[in-house]
């Protein structure tokens, strides 16, 4: 496989390695979210603190098209083992490549994930029930992805953000081995 890379605009900064980078022609912005009242194999859903599970939509970052503006980033190495594991656990976006769109040439294809409708959808019906939130630990962990690199946040959440504590949820193959 040919050099590859990703564009981490949000909880990918987390990883902790890459090169700081612009995604030029999109913004950032408070734009997919998850049903928290659903159970999905592999996936996760949240608690609140007491361990009642709240019947809200749990909001993500996006990255969407906008003329003229730039989101920053970073970009960093993966094989193709990672693009899997990340296109498993990315399951609000899809990948998009953004090599001509990166203001820095890495020497290899950059890939983005961008919101799927699904989930842009599942945000707006949040947001119209007033059930929309983001998590606390996830603006943390980005605006310490950002502050780690020197890089600015510049995307605070328009939404209720709510302590909240992550549980994922075992995979059908945790469930039931092979065997």
């Amino acid at each position: 496989m040919d050099p590859a890379f990703v564009f981490g605009y949000g909880s990918l900064l987390a990883r902790g390695e890459g090169t700081p980078c612009r995604l030029r022609g999109h913004r950032r912005r408070w734009g997919v979210a998850m049903d928290n009242r659903r159970t999905i194999p592999g996936y996760k859903y949240f608690l609140e603190p007491r361990g009642g599970r709240p019947e809200v939509f749990v909001a993500f970052l996006d990255a969407v098209p906008e003329p003229g503006a730039s989101c920053a980033g970073l970009a960093f190495r993966v094989d193709a083992a990672a693009l899997g594991e990340l296109d498993a656990r990315e399951r609000n976006y899809r990948r998009v490549e953004v090599t001509a769109l990166l203001d820095a040439d890495l020497g290899g294809r950059v890939w983005a994930y961008l919101g799927l409708e699904e989930a842009r959808e599942r945000l707006a019906v949040g947001v119209r029930a007033g059930t929309a939130v983001v998590s606390r630990a996830y603006v943390e962990g980005v605006q310490e992805g950002f502050a780690a690199f020197g890089l600015d946040f510049d995307t605070e959440p328009e939404l209720p953000v709510r302590d909240l504590t992550l549980v994922r949820v075992p995979g059908p193959e945790a469930v039931h081995p092979p065997g």
